[in-house]
């Protein structure tokens, strides 16, 4: 029997970090909780309707939405169904586990399937961890009996009496199917979310999910290429049960590298704590002046061993998961215990890949992080009346240059720059921000660290103008500040929307991206007589397309990005009562002002 408490690490939701509770199997072969997938969509839909995503990482206390996801809320939200939208739309959501943006499609989470294969495995853990605790009967007047069975049928568990009872012999009830008491009551036959009255019965090798026979004959998957699902079944199981039989072959390999993990461990910690005795020694002979500047070096000698630590440590944990019983080799032997092929599928393909990567990261081993601290040797030979300014420059570590053409300045600031050498050598970037206000006698910098090379940042002032300046970390080393840049936030708030596929949209003659935040002109004939008729003095037909949303009132700032290779383009406003007659008068030149 696999221990079953040895693979607790994979029955973890990545959103609410507790065990599965209705997981959902997203288009990217990852699994959430069923509800922390409506409260993700909540927090985004009430972040969009505050105008911001300050709030909505406090709008579910039982979500932790990490910084990274709270940066993407607003894309999230134009991309995704809008509250006002007259047509359904495809819902984006932001998966916690591979941080891409998934396509729900339009019928969103009803759209998903459940998975039952791991669901059963949840509950046969919650049993083993719980098995002094005892499942009582739904039928019993107070105080309950504990049950001794449960019905698949009626869902419900049942002591010996209330079992008789409520399926009589010589009844339809009778022939109910019962197991022992459980919790997980599961469907007999998997049914298609997309046709609620079909069972699946194929499985699609494209999108990696079963479907029915009315998918294949008319819905998304008509033209994907899919298999029967006992064939499926068959060979996804054979592929799974030899990978794994691989990993548990190599057991002795993978105990090797986790001794070899836990002895990197241990020099990392001593080679650590030898790099803050040279430190801390550099420092003494200066201590007077460097006081200071010692305690920033300690901090960041930490900072870089708790991350390789951190790094190793995970590495220890994913071989260990690779042992036989436990983690990943543990829940993939639970999978195999599956003998339901349409949920066995569902739950082996994504398994597989993971197996595969694990057998791939097997043969090619290699440490996640490096036991030196080299770069952490301070250097005491400058003149104690130059060290006031001590900023620890370094030679190899290059300035850092903001790019003025990537950065944009909208409702938000996204700030983007890069090394002249265009190598990646500094370990963190600290990026700090003043508005340029000419009463105010002393500059006080806004500073926050970045680990990329861009930040998004929010709060700006309308109409006002912010100097930025960037420079690199490596350790206790930095790299002198960059020059400062100067923008201009827009002279009011920002209005965000989509161009409107269905308002007057012609298909025929424009192009629609599926984000619908780019449109062009189909290439052809007409076009090219549109244009000689507009040498010659007559107007051409123009084709226009419009926003998903209208201003009632207020001031509004947008932009457009016209192509360099554009003929001729109008950008403007209109009524709303003048919107059709916009679009059947297509010579009127005057419109949009």
């Amino acid at each position: 029997k696999v221990a079953i408490k040895g693979i607790e690490r994979e029955l973890i939701c990545p959103a609410c970090k507790e065990l599965f509770t209705h997981p959902l199997i997203l288009p990217c072969q990852h699994n959430i909780c069923h509800k922390c997938v409506k409260e993700i969509l909540f927090a985004f839909e009430d972040s969009f309707a505050d105008g911001g995503s300050e709030s909505s990482n406090q709008s579910s206390p039982r979500i932790r939405i990490s910084a990274s996801s709270m940066d993407r809320i607003d894309r999230i939200n134009r991309s995704g169904r809008k509250r006002n939208s007259l047509t359904p739309r495809s819902t984006l959501f932001p998966c916690p586990s591979c941080q891409r943006d998934i396509d729900l499609g339009e019928r969103g989470i009803n759209g998903l399937f459940r998975n039952f294969t791991l669901e059963t495995i949840v509950e046969r853990y919650r049993q083993a961890a719980r098995a002094a605790i005892a499942i009582m009967c739904d039928f019993c007047k107070p105080p309950p009996q504990e049950s001794t069975k449960s019905c698949m049928d009626c869902s419900a568990s049942y002591c010996n009496e209330c079992f008789k009872i409520h399926h009589p012999w010589g009844t339809v009830k009778a022939q109910h199917e019962y197991v022992g008491p459980t919790t997980n009551f599961r469907p007999k036959i998997l049914m298609c979310p997309e046709h609620e009255m079909e069972r699946v019965n194929m499985y699609c090798e494209i999108c990696r999910r079963p479907v029915c026979h009315l998918c294949k004959l008319g819905g998304g998957h008509a033209n994907h290429r899919v298999t029967t699902m006992s064939t499926a079944y068959k060979t996804l199981k054979d592929k799974l049960s030899k990978d794994i039989e691989y990993l548990i072959s190599k057991e002795s390999q993978v105990k090797a590298h986790i001794t070899q993990l836990d002895l990197l461990l241990k020099e990392t910690e001593c080679n650590s704590e030898r790099a803050k005795q040279e430190a801390s020694q550099s420092f003494e002979k200066l201590y007077h002046v460097l006081e200071e500047k010692k305690s920033a070096a300690l901090r960041a000698i930490d900072t870089s061993k708790n991350r390789r630590l951190e790094k190793l440590q995970t590495q220890v944990e994913e071989y260990q998961g690779l042992l036989e019983n436990n983690g990943l080799v543990g829940y993939a032997q639970e999978v195999l215990k599956e003998t339901d092929p349409s949920c066995f599928v569902q739950t082996a393909k994504q398994l597989h890949v993971r197996i595969q990567k694990a057998t791939e990261s097997l043969r090619s081993f290699r440490p996640a992080a490096e036991t030196t601290f080299e770069d952490f040797v301070v250097d005491t030979a400058k003149q104690e009346d130059i060290l006031g300014d001590l900023s620890f420059h370094s030679n190899g570590l290059e300035i850092p240059e903001i790019n003025e053409e990537q950065s944009r300045m909208y409702n938000k600031a996204l700030i983007s720059w890069e090394c002249p050498g265009k190598t990646d050598s500094a370990d963190i970037y600290v990026l700090e921000y003043h508005k340029l206000n000419k009463e105010e006698e002393s500059v006080i910098w806004q500073k926050t660290e970045v680990c990329g090379k861009s930040k998004i940042l929010s709060d700006l002032d309308d109409d006002s103008n912010y100097a930025f300046r960037v420079r690199g970390y490596k350790g206790s080393i930095c790299s002198p500040w960059s020059r400062e840049v100067i923008m201009c936030t827009p002279p009011a708030p920002v209005f965000s929307f989509l161009f409107d596929d269905k308002c007057g949209y012609n298909s025929e003659h424009l192009q629609l991206n599926p984000r619908r935040t780019s449109v062009e002109s189909r290439a052809g004939f007409p076009l090219l007589l549109g244009s000689e008729r507009l040498q010659v003095g007559c107007y051409t037909t123009l084709d226009y397309i419009i926003g998903d949303t209208g201003i009632a009132k207020g001031k509004h700032f947008w932009a457009f990005n016209v192509e360099a290779y554009s003929y001729l383009v109008k950008v403007g406003v209109v009524p709303s009562n003048k919107i059709q007659k916009l679009f059947h008068n297509t010579h009127d030149v005057t419109s949009p002002r």
